[in-house]
């Protein structure tokens, strides 16, 4: 199989051919038809992410067709469509696992961090964390398997306000804004002062308020999402929530929070952070986005071009998603 490979933070990605790897029991082998690029790949290519699976495969966005089956895989079958989403495997033993809060898991495993992801014509999966998908477009869809979920998680989160806030309008914003519109909320994004491009998006997509992270909205805001890695944004947030607002956090990675003062979070404003994906997050937001008629809009680049899809959303040069097509 061909696959971009990471042997050490800060360098880039290598193309290589390796041996296609056989599914062991409880597993499944996917030929890749797409790989969403998320910013936690960024992270883990930048090494902004510690104790990574060295050398690895990213790629966590997954979408393909099962070639082979290992023994005692039941649900699943050859030539289905599945989807492989960040959450790889959990132990199921843990006071976490226990508790139907498997994405809290002590020794979990993350597709494209501590094993192999999808930058590569062919990936591994486990049967249980592996979702099968219906019959439609593989290139739109890659993204909804974390953009799309972390992004449903984080609305769920935030809770039912009226008043959305989102920061940082990429892959996961949207999403979430073309979801929190389907449940008549109004929606305002928050971008760098000078991506007017985002902003124009924002707008296409039924924002009824677009500006810089830096301005302040039109009205106080029920809730808001921070989408960007940047902890100075956490202060700027709870500022433009109202009165037991709640802002929540949903990177895997953000820089230091900066001190600010108690009055941003007095009167019952709150922050929270949203931790990885349930099985569970999956089936209910996979339904939604079918009932929404929920559409990412992306970037097509070849597997070979990689690191030139990593670039472009290290810059903020990409509107929506990329993904990349073996």
């Amino acid at each position: 199989m061909l696959a971009m490979v990471l042997d050490r933070p800060g360098v880039p990605l290598e193309l290589r051919e390796l041996p296609t790897p056989s599914p062991t029991a409880g597993e499944v082998r996917v030929t890749v038809s797409a790989c969403g690029v998320c910013r936690t790949d960024l992270h883990v290519v930048d090494g902004e992410l510690s104790n990574a699976k060295l050398p690895i495969i990213p790629g966590h966005e997954i979408i393909g067709y099962i070639d082979a089956i290992g023994p005692g895989v039941h649900d699943l079958k050859v030539g289905m469509r599945v989807g492989i989403p960040w959450l790889a495997k959990t132990c199921g033993e843990c006071p976490f696992c226990r508790s139907g809060r498997e994405n809290l898991c002590d020794a979990p495993l993350f597709t494209g961090y501590t094993r192999d992801g999808g930058y590569a014509t062919h990936a591994i999966a486990d049967e249980r964390f592996t979702f099968a998908l219906p019959e439609g477009d593989d290139i739109a869809q890659a993204p909804l398997l974390c953009a799309g979920l972390i992004g449903w998680r984080s609305l769920r989160m935030a809770g039912d306000g009226r008043r959305v806030g989102l920061y940082g309008f990429g892959a996961a914003a949207h999403i979430v804004a073309q979801i929190a519109l389907w449940q008549k909320r109004e929606v305002y994004a928050f971008t760098r002062s000078s991506d007017h491009a985002a902003q124009a998006f924002a707008h296409r997509l039924g924002a009824c308020w677009s500006g810089g992270s830096d301005q302040s909205p039109p009205e106080l805001l029920d809730c808001a999402i921070i989408y960007a890695p940047v902890g100075a944004l956490v202060p700027i947030a709870l500022s433009a929530v109202r009165k037991g607002g709640r802002v929540v956090c949903a990177g895997i990675h953000m820089s230091d929070i900066p001190s600010f003062p108690y009055d941003l979070l007095w009167e019952e404003r709150e922050l929270r952070s949203v931790a990885n994906l349930t099985r569970n997050d999956g089936i209910e937001f996979f339904a939604t986005a079918a009932e929404a008629g929920i559409v990412a809009e992306t970037v097509a680049y070849p597997l070979s071009r990689a690191n030139d899809a990593l670039s472009d959303l290290r810059a903020g040069r990409i509107q929506g998603a990329a993904v990349l097509v073996p």
